[in-house]
């Protein structure tokens, strides 16, 4: 041994059968995932292939925010928006999230609009065969319509960007600080007043 080195202790003693697992065969596994897919498009059939309609919704943290991505449901504002109940979403194809909550005006007319779009195109198979109720297509021409194939209604991350320009007086006197600190202390006497009323 020479130098001061750290002593040789490799610990090689990994349970290869119990705990390592090997990817050899990654085309075969393709093509076992190809099979499932058409299974599960056949078993689905005539919904969309891609499952339910997700919402479009923004990234976390100020780094991603600008990107839009698929969301877990529809919120309760924005189902209330179109005139759907929650059940009905779910039974047309429609997911709900209990949970979720509209922050911005932008991000509800966004999923409105994509609501509006998802129900224009929607065709509502009939439960009795000869008597379609209203909302429901004829059972004739049900036959017709395929199977739709790929993304619903796909979200396009369009990043629009201002033309340059002068910076206004106005712009050059305000104070972004001032502005939070004057907008906090009216929020705190909003909330002072509203608990002196509720006592």
């Amino acid at each position: 041994m020479k130098h001061n080195n750290a002593l040789p202790n490799v610990h090689l003693r990994k349970h290869w059968q119990k705990r390592v697992k090997c990817f050899f065969y990654p085309k075969s596994k393709q093509m076992v995932l190809e099979k499932k897919r058409i299974a599960k498009e056949k078993k689905i059939a005539p919904r969309p292939a891609a499952g339910l309609l997700r919402p479009a919704v923004r990234c976390p943290t100020i780094k991603h925010n600008r990107k839009l991505r698929y969301g877990r449901g529809f919120s309760i504002r924005e189902l209330e928006e179109v005139g759907l109940t929650a059940h009905y979403a779910r039974s047309v194809g429609i997911a709900v999230d209990y949970r979720r909550r509209n922050v911005s005006e932008e991000g509800l007319k966004i999923n409105v609009d994509r609501l509006k779009e998802y129900m224009s195109r929607l065709v509502v198979f009939p439960k009795d065969r000869n008597n379609p109720v209203e909302g429901e297509t004829e059972y004739s021409e049900c036959k017709k319509v395929p199977q739709l194939k790929g993304e619903i209604i796909p979200i396009e991350n369009k990043v629009e960007y201002e033309a340059p320009r002068a910076i206004t007086p106005e712009e050059k006197n305000a104070s972004a600080f001032k502005t939070l600190e004057n907008e906090k202390k009216k929020l705190k006497e909003f909330n002072k007043k509203r608990h002196q009323k509720a006592k």
